[in-house]
């Protein structure tokens, strides 16, 4: 015979289950801001040492770069920050980036997630949400 107390407890187990919790956003689910800055300071020494992608940072403000990269990161990977830099075409409005140069900048993201313990699943998912803004960055 089940007793109240057997009884409530079990209701509130049921309850718990039918009420999921939120689904994590990637941002937490890659390791939240330590990870965003990992990647940017990843990314950041993987063009300083690629002789054809540094040619579009020699006139670059760094620390701004850091800053807005990591905004831009963080706020499309669900994260708790806004984005305040320009639009991703204001930033390579005249920078002529060809479609190899894109790319190759691509393989250095990759490789910066990669050293900072960003599996390739979460990586593809990064990726997959900076694709749309391919066409505002290339042949600009």
């Amino acid at each position: 015979m089940i007793t109240r107390i057997t009884f409530a407890a079990m209701w509130l187990v049921l309850a718990s289950c039918s009420n999921p919790t939120p689904k994590s956003t990637l941002y937490t689910q890659i390791g939240g801001q330590q990870t965003v800055d990992l990647i940017v300071e990843n990314f950041i020494r993987e063009i300083e040492y690629d002789p054809v992608i540094i040619e579009y940072f020699i006139e670059s403000d760094i620390g701004r770069f850091r800053e807005k990269l990591s905004e831009h990161l963080c706020f499309h990977t669900g994260g708790p920050c806004q984005y305040t830099g320009d639009t991703m075409k204001q930033v390579h409005q005249g920078m002529q980036i060809s479609e190899t140069d894109f790319n190759r900048t691509v393989d250095l993201l990759i490789n910066a997630m990669t050293k900072a313990g960003v599996n390739h699943r979460h990586q593809n998912k990064i990726l997959a949400i900076f694709a749309p803004m391919r066409s505002d960055m290339i042949y600009q």
